[in-house]
């Protein structure tokens, strides 16, 4: 039997002015997913988000949050809702069991259970013994993980993290998804923004979201199944005079990937030779590997993902803000 579906949209649209942010929208999260939502900049990606986390009324359509409507019942779609945000929004004056404490007034934890909670959460990230240290003595690692501890406090039913990992070292981030990974097992359904592919290799299922409608919505191995065959990447003596012959060779025309050129075929080990015997300009480098999250991502948008670094900030503000505000 299937997980009820926790995250709902049906033909989602916003509308500012003449600008048609998100055109149509329809999801469907279920219970104890990790549920990745991937695009560049003006995809949408934030509106939607923003919609969801009750921040922006549709101009038209529906979207549901934990069985509750978004636009109707703001206030009990935010009670079942843990927010982890790009920027970091911890109060680095006060220690981590301070800060927890404020985030479980906020929220209206029982008093008789805030203690227990804590407690908890703490122990969840494995911050017990820094519990009463101040904040601005943390590591970056640290506070993540205490953000994450923070955003569990009250139960959530769903947890959105806006790039949950950004500035974090490698071993960092494989720590904090050992926790992350855990979560669903407790109920917790996962909405997450990423532009790191490895991480994105986590999630149950991923959208990928372009001009304000979604383009492709599958496990990270039937979105790679999109792309089919072989990327092979090359890097010639004149890309620009190479690019057509490469395609007439291929049967596809390549695209410019970080000053290579890129194209799908169905068998790279024999396609490789082929290209170097037959193309009549200088091939400086050559690979050919199995397709990617990235390039899937390219595929689907026409960019590549890792050029959005950082870009949700905007938005991170502005959930700051009026989270602060209810």
């Amino acid at each position: 039997m299937s997980e009820p579906i926790v995250i709902g949209a049906r033909q989602l649209e916003k509308r500012f002015g003449t600008i048609e942010a998100v055109r149509g929208i329809d999801l469907e999260v279920r219970r104890g997913e990790i549920f990745g939502f991937l695009g560049p900049n003006g995809a949408g990606k934030s509106t939607t988000i923003n919609i969801l986390c009750t921040l922006l009324q549709p101009t038209a359509g529906t979207a549901s949050v934990a069985g509750f409507d978004v636009a109707r019942q703001p206030n009990e779609v935010r009670r079942r809702l843990g927010l982890v945000f790009q920027d970091p929004s911890l109060d680095i004056q006060l220690t981590a069991r301070e800060n927890l404490e404020f985030h479980a007034f906020l929220y209206r934890v029982p008093k008789a259970e805030r203690a227990k909670r804590i407690a908890d959460v703490l122990e969840m990230v494995q911050l017990t013994d820094r519990a009463e240290s101040m904040v601005m003595t943390y590591s970056g690692g640290m506070k993540r993980r205490l953000e994450i501890a923070r955003g569990m406090l009250h139960t959530p039913e769903v947890l959105f993290l806006d790039e949950p990992t950004i500035g974090l070292d490698t071993q960092t981030r494989r720590h904090i998804w050992g926790y992350l990974n855990e979560l669903p097992k407790r109920g917790v359904t996962i909405f997450m923004t990423t532009h790191y592919m490895e991480e994105a290799e986590f999630c149950d299922r991923i959208a990928v979201i372009d001009h304000g409608k979604i383009q492709a919505i599958g496990t990270p191995e039937e979105l790679k199944g999109m792309v089919g065959g072989d990327v092979v990447t090359i890097t010639t003596a004149n890309d620009q005079a190479a690019a057509p012959l490469i395609g007439a060779i291929a049967g596809s025309q390549p695209k410019t990937d970080d000053g290579m050129l890129r194209v799908e075929v169905a068998d790279g080990a024999a396609f490789v030779p082929k290209l170097v015997r037959e193309l009549p300009v200088e091939v400086t480098s050559i690979a050919f590997r199995r397709p990617s999250l990235d390039d899937v991502f390219l595929k689907l948008t026409g960019r590549a993902i890792r050029a959005e670094e950082g870009s949700e900030k905007d938005l991170t503000r502005m959930m700051g803000r009026a989270w602060g505000r209810r």
